[in-house]
């Protein structure tokens, strides 16, 4: 695992690093229908983001057990507030590739701040922080993720495919999954009922 930008690829102005992308009721792509993107990086280049409202069919415990960070379960010791770490589907892209979002209290040589309550880090070092106690105070983990080439994200936003807000904090880290694309909608002032009334309407 592993991720790194240049100062030339982060963000500028009009970029979209630390907000959400909501999927449209319309979203061509089944893969994201529905879903809350994270933004992490948005610049000329490209973007990439996190899916973080998708569950994976395992919990973070036996996940730390699979890759022999702990030898039981019961031997996973999380910080007060990130009791249960959400394993969300990041995206499409390299589904093995696993990283870490978490709150700014934790830092490495491998983590990337996104904004200034939320981190990146993509090495195992942080779970084997976690797993001791000593991780961040929130976080939760993606496998895979989702990218956009030059000018690809701007222009499905012009076409209707996404709406986007400054992230929620605690959107991004609650344990609710479920409830994530509804809230994000609420940041918004968008009634999810309303929202799919409206869809393919002129």
């Amino acid at each position: 695992m592993g991720i790194g930008r240049s100062k030339d690829e982060e963000g500028g102005e009009g970029s979209l690093e630390g907000h959400f992308l909501i999927a449209m009721p319309g979203m061509q792509d089944e893969r994201f229908a529905r879903s809350v993107v994270y933004v992490c990086a948005h610049s000329a280049n490209g973007a990439m983001g996190f899916i973080i409202n998708k569950a994976q069919p395992f919990t973070f415990a036996s996940l730390l057990t699979q890759l022999d960070i702990v030898s039981d379960e019961n031997e996973i010791r999380l910080p007060r507030k990130g009791q249960e770490v959400s394993v969300c589907m990041g995206g499409p892209v390299e589904k093995a590739r696993g990283f870490v979002l978490h709150s700014s209290d934790y830092d490495s040589d491998s983590t990337v701040p996104v904004s200034e309550d939320i981190s990146l880090t993509p090495t195992l070092d942080i779970l084997k922080a976690i797993s001791r106690g000593v991780g961040p105070t929130t976080a939760i983990m993606v496998l895979g993720y989702s990218g956009w080439s030059a000018g690809q994200l701007e222009a499905e936003i012009a076409a209707n495919g996404w709406l986007t807000c400054e992230a929620d904090v605690d959107i991004v880290f609650s344990p609710e999954l479920d409830d994530k694309y509804n809230r994000a909608l609420g940041l918004l002032g968008i009634d999810p009922l309303f929202l799919n009334s409206e869809a393919g309407h002129a």
